[in-house]
């Protein structure tokens, strides 16, 4: 039997609690906007997770913790991708991380998507009873009791975060005169750098292959000791959408614009439309829809028209020549990864980005006569 609803009618703990309680098997599904997580029961008992935001993927959780580097992912990604077969076998058989590391960290990961769960206002959810587990689930076990305890943990700790840091969009940047220890952590050296740069709070958490929570954090720590300000704030997409297309905002007005756009063959003009309806709308069925024809028409137009799977990028400039405002933080995230050896697909598998939005930003590299083939 399955059970549905938002979050706005039953919330993540009392759903934990309910699935606890009465000891079901089955997965618990949450959708929001594109992203969508799963948690698999067994008897109660949480024993794996899925999420297809690529800042939650395997990988990218393996690096934040030091366990691999981008160089031996993409060779795990890369016999994956000829092979098949789970990354994290992969990844054992192969050497290049222990076993004892992957499920360490394959714990962490369902952990930090479930807590993620917490901090979100409103999705809708579904659980499918007895709902067969996917064949290459890795299998953990976690009890709800102690996630739940966690999770509100977090909301409050959320909640001190957005005083000082209100939105993913705001730019900060370090106190002028402010001096760090000597003693100071790598990873606060990391952010440090990146705030430097004046990159939204948003670039600084995938540049950081980390969770929200844990950069905000950090962050929030800097702000608290004096060491780092925020300076301003990112338009959000529905600002740049309707300036740069000079488009009513509605969400009716947007979905007609790009149902129009899908169906003239320009996907690239549809994406951004939906994501602005999304945005506003996180449970829009017609946006939903749309999405998936979208980014699969992109995907196809670009290898048809642009370039191949295969083809392997290089630089034609040099990086240190360009700013911010030569190119997007994200595209100067991916133009970092092109090292005139990795091929297309290869550079997707190490981007906390969707392959859409990757291809999209490569595309927008060779039109800027960043980098070729």
């Amino acid at each position: 039997m399955a059970i549905h609803g938002t979050l706005t009618t039953m919330s993540v703990p009392d759903l934990l609690q309910f699935l606890a309680t009465g000891r079901k098997t089955g997965s618990l599904k949450f959708s929001r906007g594109r992203v969508v997580k799963q948690i698999h029961f067994e008897n109660g008992v949480i024993v794996g997770s899925f999420s297809n935001d690529p800042n939650e993927y395997l990988g990218q959780v393996l690096i934040h913790y030091g366990k691999l580097d981008e160089a031996r992912l993409q060779v795990a990604m890369e016999t994956q991708r000829q092979s098949g077969g789970r990354l994290g076998e992969i990844l054992i058989s192969k050497g290049l991380a222990t076993e004892s590391d992957v499920l360490e960290i394959l714990r962490i990961r369902t952990l930090e998507i479930i807590y993620d769960l917490f901090l979100w206002d409103e999705a809708q959810f579904e659980f499918f009873d007895s709902d067969p587990f996917p064949e290459d689930l890795i299998r953990i076990s976690v009890q709800p009791t102690s996630v739940t305890m966690e999770g509100i943990y977090r909301v409050d700790e959320w909640a001190r975060y957005r005083e000082f840091i209100p939105s993913d969009r705001c730019i900060m940047e370090l106190v002028p005169g402010w001096v760090a220890s000597p003693d100071i952590s790598k990873e606060a050296r990391m952010i440090m750098d990146f705030l430097e740069k004046r990159i939204t709070v948003a670039e600084i958490c995938y540049n950081m292959h980390s969770s929200a929570f844990h950069v905000y954090a950090q962050l929030y720590e800097l702000v608290r000791d004096g060491a780092a300000q925020v300076i301003g704030k990112a338009p959000e997409l529905a600002e740049v959408v309707a300036e740069e297309a000079k488009l009513p905002a509605t969400v009716s007005e947007l979905l007609w614009a790009a149902r129009s756009a899908c169906e003239d063959g320009k996907p690239e003009r549809a994406l951004p439309l939906i994501q602005t309806i999304l945005q506003q709308e996180p449970k829009n069925p017609g946006a939903h829809a749309l999405l998936s024809v979208a980014e699969e028409a992109l995907v196809k137009q670009i290898y048809a028209k642009e370039f191949s799977r295969q083809a392997v990028p290089k630089l034609l400039v040099d990086p240190a020549n360009m700013t911010l405002d030569d190119i997007g933080s994200q595209e100067g995230f991916v133009l970092s990864r092109i090292n005139g050896v990795w091929d297309i697909e290869s550079i997707l598998s190490i981007c906390p980005f969707r392959d859409a939005d990757s291809l999209l930003m490569i595309k927008s590299l060779v039109d800027k006569g960043v980098i070729g083939f």
